[in-house]
């Protein structure tokens, strides 16, 4: 985080890493501590992501706030009006050129507080997670606990579901796994590792 906060400019700040790594309890976190501050507060949320609900975002430990569902970047920019903090969840599942948004959101002298995922079921760099790191100020990397060893986990391993690069789940389809344990899908994206050691 910041130590010092830029006066009369804005800023990006990228909470990232894996599945259950607390990205969204990290937002709802610093998103709180700006509405203790009394700095109007706005959040969005891509409108493909109804796992826990439609309209708050939900981390994994249960923790919520009311959000904007966006069909794309071009509704969020739309839809900001004199709010000073802005907070993005799951940016990975808005299409269009988030990047942009965000960047023009901050020159115009906003915080602006983006959550997703870095890399997909692949262990490939996810869009635009990894062009909104190089345009933060701030970024910060989140770590889990690896579903089969317990050690540090930075890799989402799919253990359900199909090839396409984009399906939304929760525990029953991911898991978070270390750089040991992580199982790359094969060539055609057949997803590996699927038997579990324990449950959660």
């Amino acid at each position: 985080m910041l130590n010092v906060v830029p006066k009369g400019s804005g800023w990006v700040e990228v909470i990232c890493g894996c599945m259950f790594s607390g990205k969204t309890e990290e937002l709802i976190r610093r998103l709180r501590r700006a509405r203790i501050a009394r700095q109007d507060v706005v959040i969005f949320k891509p409108a493909v992501d109804v796992r826990y609900d439609e309209e708050e975002i939900v981390s994994h430990s249960e923790q919520r706030l009311r959000s904007t569902v966006v069909r794309d970047a071009r509704e969020i920019e739309d839809s900001v009006g004199s709010e000073q903090v802005i907070g993005i969840d799951e940016a990975q599942f808005i299409p269009g050129d988030l990047t942009g948004a965000v960047r023009r959101l901050a020159n115009g002298g906003r915080r602006v507080i983006v959550a997703g995922l870095d890399t997909d079921y692949r262990g490939r760099p996810f869009e635009p997670i990894d062009s909104l790191m190089c345009e933060a100020e701030v970024v910060t990397k989140l770590l889990a606990v690896c579903h089969r060893c317990g050690a540090p986990a930075h890799r989402t391993q799919r253990i359900g579901g199909g090839r396409e690069r984009v399906i939304v789940g929760g525990q029953a389809m991911y898991e978070a796994r270390c750089r040991r344990c992580f199982e790359p899908p094969d060539e055609e994206g057949e997803p590996r590792g699927q038997i579990r050691l324990f449950d959660e």
